[in-house]
């Protein structure tokens, strides 16, 4: 059994080889294309509708006695959060490479994201048979981007595709190549490439190495064996090359992964815990589907052991016991159910109580949690509110199934600007949320530019005076305060000082001339906005033995700051966000520009690779789609 998942730019055409695979595999009787609408990965009504991938998807098929479980993702960085749901249920990460286009953003992303993870990596350039594309230029970038680690492993020639480690040749007459020897000529030609990913094998065993230099012999066993562990331990990034829609490379693709890559029970032992086939249960939820019919559907790869229904298990991430329903094997839109789960395999189990994304679901005992994935944080918000009123309610409850399924997306409504505001990692990410409301829950929604939190606060130290009476008929309202403002270090919040002495104002009364003096600090004092950073003190004031009460002297309280504000003078703040941003060297004074003309102080750049990481501080009300505004400079 082997688990793999295709990574990569958008665009590069993860999905293309993964249909080719289902395809060549007999899964699919005809090969999906994405732009035909016809791709067994990309299904979605809105995937088909944009002719790309916006999630995560699986399948499953059959090679030369191996089952291949196999996860696509989407290549946008608005979705990285499936690409990342996608590393944790995966043991070899494909990382795609457009020919065309060379090593972009989304390469380098997704193979740093394999690499923090502990992942094998092949680099797969796609598109080889597109017109007045440069190979060679593509596989120098290759190697410039990702180290002396990546090496051509299959090479096109003439008449097909040579595997320079194990000097095979597929030779193509239709869909699926034929086995073949390489003609000398060919060897010839090939001899320095060969020579090259020899050398780069040796070098990661020192025993070879020394043999290597002084002239012995090296068994083709040997050679395989040490490039086999090389990569499983991420010295080796094999090379492979190919076409997806002429299906040029595919077989070799395959051949490369039932042939090097590893199997389950080969990965690293989980928090101590052996991976294996007939110990305790180990899954790992690593996305949740919510299903108008079956509710949420959790995928889950099984680390360890196997799952059937009934059996009695613990979400070791809440703490609380969960029992195993139905159980199905996913390929596409496609659902099977089983009566098992193996160990290795992608599965969803439905009708659980209380588990989500990043749940690990165990028989261990004690039960292991393992770690949760690490989602990126929202960069983009806006404002909805709803067309219809009384809809309200329904946004709320649709938002957050939104949610359940997409961790990288928030929601929440802010009292201080009386917005429901969402957030997401890019402009797309957020018109895709926006859509589906529509479409799955029937609500339709107007956008809003969030408004800005500002904050006001004193300028300078001052007293004053708030008196309040009121002689009507009966009895009458009387309360009188003397208060002191100074203004606090930011982030000093509110602080309250009762410096009363010999009872001039009744302790009884001081918390509501503190309450009084909240609510009009809340209310704001120039713009309507919290006042903040400020040390009040009640230090005199008078009472009257009848007239006297709470509400007098709240809103004594209420004048006697709004008299101080007067005389120290009020100004406004403004949040201000410190942001880091990633760019090409050669777009640097492009990004700097921009900052500046946003208001921003740049306050530092460092080197993160190929990158120059930008670091500054801007007024969030320059920050408005700003991810978007990067995308289209850079």
């Amino acid at each position: 059994m082997r688990c793999i998942g295709f990574f990569g730019h958008g665009g590069s055409g993860k999905t293309s080889i993964s249909d080719a695979i289902l395809y060549l595999t007999g899964v699919n009787n005809r090969l999906g294309k994405v732009d035909d609408g016809t791709s067994v990965f990309d299904f979605d009504p809105f995937e088909i509708d944009r002719k790309t991938g916006l999630f995560l998807a699986t399948g499953l098929c059959d090679y030369k006695k191996e089952k291949v479980f196999i996860i696509d993702t989407p290549g946008y960085a608005d979705f990285f959060g499936e690409v990342l749901s996608g590393m944790r249920a995966v043991d070899t990460a494909i990382i795609v490479i457009d020919a065309a286009s060379g090593i972009e953003v989304g390469t380098e992303m997704t193979f740093t994201e394999a690499e923090k993870s502990g992942l094998p990596r092949i680099l797969f350039i796609n598109k080889a048979k597109k017109e007045d594309v440069s190979l060679d230029s593509v596989v120098n970038a290759a190697k410039s981007s990702f180290g002396t680690g990546a090496f051509v492993v299959t090479k096109p020639v003439d008449d097909g595709i040579v595997n320079l480690l194990t000097l095979k040749l597929y030779r193509y007459k239709g869909e699926k190549p034929e086995l073949a020897d390489i003609p000398d000529a060919v060897l010839k030609q090939l001899k320095d490439e060969r020579e090259k990913l020899i050398e780069g094998v040796v070098e990661t065993s020192d025993d070879l190495m020394e043999r290597y230099l002084e002239g012995g012999e090296i068994q083709d066993k040997e050679l395989l064996d040490t490039f086999k562990k090389g990569f499983r331990d991420g010295k080796i990034f094999p090379i492979l090359i190919g076409d997806a829609l002429g299906l040029f490379g595919i077989t070799e693709l395959l051949d490369f992964v039932v042939g090097f890559t590893p199997e389950p029970n080969e990965m690293p032992p989980l928090d101590g815990q052996k991976r294996d086939k007939d110990g305790p249960f180990i899954g790992f939820v690593f996305k949740t589907i919510s299903e108008p019919h079956l509710g949420d559907m959790h995928l889950v790869r099984v680390l360890s052991g196997s799952v059937e229904p009934g059996l009695m298990m613990t979400n070791a991430t809440k703490k609380t016991e969960e029992k195993v329903n139905q159980l199905f094997l996913i390929t596409g839109k496609e659902r099977e159910e089983t009566n098992r789960l193996e160990f290795g395999s992608i599965g969803a189990m439905v009708k659980l109580k209380n588990t989500g994304t990043s749940d690990t679901l165990t028989t261990t005992s004690p039960p292991i949690a393992l770690p949760p994935i690490e989602f990126p944080k929202p960069m983009i918000s806006v404002a909805i509110v709803p067309k219809s009123k009384g809809d309200e309610e329904k946004v709320s409850k649709s938002l957050n199934r939104i949610q359940t399924e997409d961790p990288t997306f928030e929601s929440h409504f802010d009292p201080d600007l009386k917005q429901l505001i969402i957030s997401g990692l890019g402009e797309l990410h957020l018109d895709l949320i926006i859509a589906r409301l529509k479409d799955r829950f029937g609500v339709s929604v107007d956008t809003a530019k969030p408004k800005i939190p500002y904050r006001e606060t004193f300028v300078k130290k001052a007293e004053a005076q708030g008196r309040y009476k009121k002689q009507t008929g009966g009895r009458g309202q009387y309360g009188d305060v003397w208060l002191r403002v100074e203004p606090l270090d930011r982030g000093g919040g509110f602080e309250f000082e009762n410096k009363i002495v010999g009872g001039v104002v009744p302790s009884k009364y001081v918390p509501s001339v503190e309450k009084g003096i909240r609510d009009a600090l809340n209310q704001g004092m120039i713009a309507g906005y919290p006042v903040v950073d400020v040390k009040v003190t009640i230090y005199d004031g008078s009472h009257h033995p009848v007239d006297s009460s709470d509400i007098a002297f709240k809103i004594a309280g209420s004048m006697a700051i709004k008299n101080c504000a007067e005389k120290s003078g009020v100004k406004l703040l403004e949040p201000i966000y410190e942001i880091e941003v990633l760019v090409p060297d050669e777009f640097l004074g492009d990004i700097v520009g921009d900052l500046n003309a946003r208001r921003g102080k740049i306050m530092g750049m460092d080197s993160e690779g190929k990158f120059k990481k930008v670091k500054a501080l801007v007024p969030l009300s320059e920050m408005y789609k700003y991810s978007t505004s990067l995308r289209s400079l850079t």
